[in-house]
């Protein structure tokens, strides 16, 4: 008889019990905010082109023909093809997928809530996620910082003007783990610093933090806008709580013609890195084209959520059955 003890459940009743009851207070939620809750494949043709995302792929095989598809990394593309057929207001609970990504706060497969709001602002939608919190979570109201503001009070940059040189001079002083031939660009160098060094100080604050105004390279799949200092941002979010980042949101991009181009850039930026490039997800951008409606939505991940919740360090602990290498 074989002793593995690989099959035991990772998470305890305990937090089993909590993850059911955190999930009926997001549907009652969005519930009483009459936001309608959907559900879309997790399969498809194609799939994101983002260079930091890897994703899982499948062989669908009928009557000797075989077809790629893809683990979908977040519901977006789909729900914002509902979007664009008239649903209103969605938000969805899935499992998703990306590959490459395991550790103390990443699972291979994970569980996102997702949600988007036509016609709000992405102030309004920064509101919304704060009362959220309050309300699931127990958390004391968000404060809101830019990331320039991040930049300038812990690390003394201006993230507007400073050279990627000093970027990674910056880097190499403050995070001993890195070497000297550590090669990345400018995006890199950025995140670098708010992951290893921005984001362990924000935790000291005690509350949860909104992040917002990205450097317009960072847009993704977020408008481009000009601040008050008149200084091009991605009207973009993140909220970042008990040092780890919870939510990314965006204020939509909804031309179809610029997507198709970041989405070109993309693979071609892929292809300089020795990586595969993706196939473009031509529904979506039929779906903007017959009119995307101006809209705001955010992604929010449900383990460490979880996480922040149980006050527990590891994504296993709150997952019923962790993933595992062997």
């Amino acid at each position: 008889m074989t002793n593995n003890p690989n099959w035991q459940p990772s998470a305890s009743l305990e937090a089993l019990q909590r993850r059911a009851q955190l999930l009926a207070e997001i549907r009652r939620f969005f519930e009483h905010r009459g936001v309608l809750e959907v559900n879309t494949p997790i399969l498809s043709a194609a799939a994101p082109t983002a260079p930091y995302l890897q994703s899982f792929h499948t062989t669908f095989e009928l009557a000797g023909q075989s077809q790629t598809r893809y683990l979908h990394t977040s519901p977006e593309f789909a729900m914002k093809r509902l979007l664009a057929a008239g649903s209103g207001a969605i938000y969805q609970l899935s499992p998703v997928f990306r590959n490459g990504e395991l550790g103390r706060q990443h699972s291979p497969e994970f569980f996102m809530l997702e949600w988007y709001r036509p016609a709000f602002s992405l102030t309004e939608l920064m509101t919304e996620v704060d009362i959220l919190m309050q309300q699931v979570a127990a958390t004391a109201p968000a404060v809101v910082y830019s990331y320039a503001e991040l930049f300038e009070q812990f690390l003394q940059l201006d993230v507007h003007q400073v050279e990627t040189d000093m970027l990674k001079h910056t880097a190499l002083q403050r995070i001993p783990a890195l070497t000297a031939d550590w090669q990345t660009d400018r995006d890199g160098w950025l995140e670098i610093l708010m992951s290893e060094v921005i984001e362990p100080q924000l935790s000291q604050l005690n509350r949860p933090v909104l992040v917002t105004e990205f450097p317009p390279s960072q847009a993704q799949l977020a408008k481009i806008a000009i601040n008050a200092a008149g200084q091009s941002v991605a009207m973009r979010f993140e909220l970042y709580a008990g040092g780890m980042e919870l939510a990314n949101g965006y204020d939509e991009l909804c031309d179809a013609a610029e997507l198709r181009q970041r989405f070109e850039w993309d693979n071609q930026t892929r292809q300089q890195q020795g990586k595969p490039q993706m196939p473009i997800d031509e529904n979506l951008l039929a779906a903007m084209q017959s009119g995307l409606p101006a809209c705001c939505g955010v992604a929010l991940g449900i383990d460490r959520l979880m996480m922040l919740s149980l006050a527990k360090d590891n994504i296993n602990q709150v997952r019923s059955i962790a993933f595992t290498e062997s």
